[in-house]
């Protein structure tokens, strides 16, 4: 998931979300819910703007294993050592990142290859993956702006 809208860095140097942003992300975490998504845990990279994303998306989702702060999913970070952790991982988790990273690690899944754009990721948008057999495929996503506002 990339974070929610944030606020320009000349207004605030941590990017907060702006008021529309929190909005998205909340109408997010509620369509979650409502539909059934389940994940054991949610990590961010520790910005504010996706502290914040990660911490609305929480409420909806309520992962076992709860919130953390992770190393390693800024938006310049390499995605190598995190895709390699994923091949074993058994859990479902949800990532709230930012671009150019989360375009680079669905890269490295999906293809091989980080440095090949194969989704469009939004602001409050998810991108489900799935590992089955071993191998990676795109399952679902949903964008914030398709959500009814009301």
């Amino acid at each position: 998931m990339q974070h929610a809208e944030s606020q320009p860095k000349e207004e605030d140097p941590e990017r907060s979300l702006t008021k529309a942003g929190a909005a998205a992300a909340q109408r997010m975490s509620d369509w979650a819910a409502r539909t059934g998504i389940k994940t054991s845990q949610i990590r961010h990279s520790g910005k504010a703007r996706a502290a914040q994303t990660a911490s609305i998306m929480a409420e909806g989702l309520a992962p076992e294993a709860g919130v953390q702060s992770t190393q390693g999913i800024n938006p310049l970070d390499d995605p190598t050592s995190l895709a390699e952790e994923l091949r074993s991982q058994q859990e479902s988790l949800m990532l709230v990142g930012h671009l150019p990273f989360l375009s680079r690690l669905a890269g490295a899944l999906l293809t091989g290859d980080p440095g090949r754009p194969v989704v469009n990721f939004e602001n409050a948008g998810i991108v489900c993956l799935r590992r089955t057999e071993g191998e990676w495929s795109l399952s679902w996503a949903m964008v914030s702006r398709l959500l009814n506002s009301g």
